[in-house]
C-alpha cells in the first residue's frame, strides 16, 4: 500500500489527506497543535478547519514529525509559506531517501523570491526528479465534501508526476499531469494576489465588469511573469492557470477573496487579518512576486497596486483610480511587455 505523509493539519493539508485515503493510500497527517491530532485520531473530524466532514479510517494524525513520516512514500507540504524553510530543515533529515516531496502550497518565500519547489530542492538537497506541485481549482472546503473537482500533478520528472496522480485519483477528483512546474506554480501563486483585487473590487462594489477585466488583465500579468521565467503558456490556460484564477476570484470560500472584500470595505490590513482564520496566502506573497517581477522586468500593475494596498496602506479608491488612468495601449503588444 502507498504510504504519504502530509505535514499540516489546515483546511487543504486535512483535504488532500482525506483524497489520498480515498485513492487506497495509508495517510499520517502531521500537525503541531495536539488537540486538532488528539480530534482527528479520536472524533475522525478536523473541527478547527473541516468541521462535520468525517475523515477516512486510512487517515491519522501525530504531532511527531518522524512518526509521520515513516517510510512515507510521499511527503507532502501544506504549511505557510514563509515557514516552509524552517519547518523543512528540521523534517529532512526524517524523510525516506526515495521520497517524493510534493509542495501543496501556493506562496513565493520573501527575501529570496524562490518558488516552493526551488525552496523544497534547496533544502531537502534533491532533484527536480524529486519534487512536485499540485496546484488548481481546489476550494478545501468543496473538496471535502467531495464534490467533483480537477487539479494538476506537476514533475519535471512524468513518471513521478504520474505516480502521485494514481495515488491522488477518486470518482470525485481528477489530477492531470504536467511537467512546467514554474507555470503551475506562478498560475498558483500569482492568483492569489489577483483574488486579493477581484475581492477589494467586490468590497467596493465595482460591479462585475471591474471584477472580469481584474481577472482577464491578471491572467495577462501572470503570462508575461511566465514566459519571462520560462513557463508554457500553455499552462496558464489550463487547470492551475485560469481555473484556479476564475475559482479564487469568484468564491467566498476563498480566503484571498475574502481578505480582500474587507479591506475594499474599510477594514485596515491588521484588521482583515484578525478576521482570518488561516493565512491568506497572497497578503505576503504580492510583495514576494512583486520582487520577482521587478527581477525579471516584468511590469505587473495590478500586482503593484495590491502591494500599494497591502504593505503601503494606500486607499483602495486612490489605487483603483490610478490603475484605471493609466496610460493607454493595445490588449496584446508585441513580445506582452504592457
Amino acid at each position: 500500500m502507498t504510504r504519504a505523509a502530509v505535514f499540516g493539519t489546515g483546511s487543504w493539508g486535512t483535504a488532500f489527506a482525506m483524497i489520498m485515503a480515498d485513492a487506497g493510500c495509508d495517510v499520517t497527517l502531521w500537525g503541531r497543535r495536539p488537540d486538532v491530532v488528539d480530534a482527528i485520531n479520536s472524533r475522525r473530524e478536523n473541527p478547527d478547519y473541516l468541521p462535520g466532514v468525517r475523515l477516512p479510517d486510512l487517515v491519522s494524525a501525530t504531532t511527531d514529525p518522524a512518526k509521520a513520516a515513516a517510510g512515507a512514500d510521499f511527503a507532502l507540504f501544506s504549511v505557510p509559506a514563509q515557514v516552509l524553510r524552517q519547518n523543512l530543515t528540521a523534517w529532512t533529515p526524517l524523510l525516506a531517501p526515495d521520497a517524493v516531496l510534493v509542495s501543496l502550497m501556493k506562496g513565493i518565500e520573501l527575501g529570496t523570491a524562490k518558488r516552493m519547489s526551488e525552496v523544497i530542492g534547496e533544502v531537502a538537497g534533491v532533484g527536480a526528479d524529486r519534487v512536485a506541485v499540485v496546484s488548481g481549482p481546489n476550494l478545501a472546503a468543496e473538496v471535502a465534501r467531495r464534490l467533483p473537482a480537477a487539479t494538476v500533478v506537476a514533475c519535471a520528472d512524468e513518471d513521478v508526476a504520474r505516480r502521485l496522480q494514481a495515488a491522488c485519483m477518486t470518482p470525485y477528483f481528477r489530477p492531470y499531469t504536467n511537467t512546467d512546474v514554474v507555470g503551475c506554480e506562478l498560475g498558483g501563486t500569482v492568483k492569489n494576489v489577483i483574488g486579493l483585487a477581484a475581492g477589494i473590487a467586490d468590497g467596493m462594489e465595482l460591479g462585475d465588469n471591474a471584477k472580469a477585466s481584474l481577472i482577464t488583465r491578471g491572467l495577462a500579468e501572470t503570462m508575461r511573469l511566465g514566459a519571462a521565467m520560462g513557463a508554457d503558456q500553455h499552462t496558464f490556460a489550463g487547470l492551475a492557470g485560469l481555473g484556479d484564477l476564475v475559482a479564487t476570484c469568484s468564491s467566498t470560500l476563498s480566503r484571498n477573496h475574502t481578505f480582500g472584500m474587507n479591506l475594499g470595505r474599510g477594514m485596515t490590513v491588521a484588521e482583515a487579518g484578525a478576521a482570518a482564520k488561516q493565512t491568506t496566502e497572497g497578503v505576503k506573497s504580492c510583495i514576494a512576486v512583486q520582487e520577482l517581477a521587478r527581477r525579471h522586468q516584468v511590469e505587473m500593475p495590478i500586482v503593484d497596486t495590491v502591494v500599494s494596498i497591502v504593505r503601503d496602506g494606500k486607499a483602495p479608491y486612490v489605487c483603483m483610480r490610478e490603475l484605471m488612468s493609466r496610460s493607454a495601449k493595445p490588449e496584446r503588444p508585441e513580445r506582452y511587455e504592457g
